[in-house]
């Protein structure tokens, strides 16, 4: 499993199926960063808390849909979009749960340290693949991704951090200096051009998923 021809796989694949992704995906994206801007006025920690739920609201509906139509095109299916979205919106109570659950321990780790969040995160890079997929409940994938992704977490790692790391980057240089007044209008633009991005993620994952699917277990 070598990190970088999974990533110049990805990026073949994104890159020439970049119009239907954003057919699929665009829509929802762009409204996730509207409803996050508004969610983002409110006062103290109710911020936080509502940014999360946001994210539980629109992020299993276009990861699903984007999951769905990887596996369609890796059969040589074209479905259309509306066949995509309907079937990630029953996808949605397991998927969200199972987000939550990610994000909870995700976020325990990190709180610990951020190592053990970034391991945590590595760990449970397969278990939206192993729900939508497999039919898997939340808590079996959460497990099977443990399973899986044993002896294989460097390259996985090698992965997430070549595509989230400089987008973590922009999006922390792109914060306003303390007591500034933010852009709105350049927040929502790059808050859609980031979450767009993140995509590519969900490919370079799918991409490992399925290579790994290929190899022998590794203890």
């Amino acid at each position: 499993m070598n990190a970088f021809d999974v990533l110049r796989d990805a990026w073949f694949f994104f890159s020439h199926n970049l119009l239907a992704i954003a057919r699929l995906c665009l829509p929802l994206v762009v409204l996730e960063a509207v409803v996050q801007q508004v969610v983002s006025a409110q006062p103290g920690n109710q911020a936080a808390v509502y940014s999360i739920l946001v994210g539980l609201l629109f992020y299993p509906l276009y990861t699903a849909a984007l999951i769905l139509f990887l596996d369609a095109r890796s059969r040589g299916e074209a479905p259309a979009s509306r066949d995509l979205l309907a079937a990630s919106l029953r996808l949605w109570p397991s998927f969200a749960l199972l987000a939550g659950l990610s994000t909870l321990a995700i976020m325990l780790g990190a709180s610990l340290f951020v190592l053990p969040g970034l391991w945590l995160m590595i760990k449970l890079a397969f278990a939206e693949y192993l729900l939508v997929l497999r039919g898997l409940s939340p808590v079996q994938a959460l497990h099977e991704s443990f399973e899986i992704t044993s002896g294989y977490f460097w390259p996985i790692l090698t992965c997430v951090l070549c595509v989230m790391l400089p987008l973590w980057l922009l999006a922390w240089a792109s914060q306003p200096a303390e007591g500034a007044q933010p852009d709105v209008l350049f927040s929502l633009l790059f808050d859609s051009a980031n979450g767009f991005l993140q995509l590519f993620a969900t490919v370079v994952l799918f991409r490992l998923f399925m290579l790994r699917a290929t190899l022998p277990s590794v203890e």
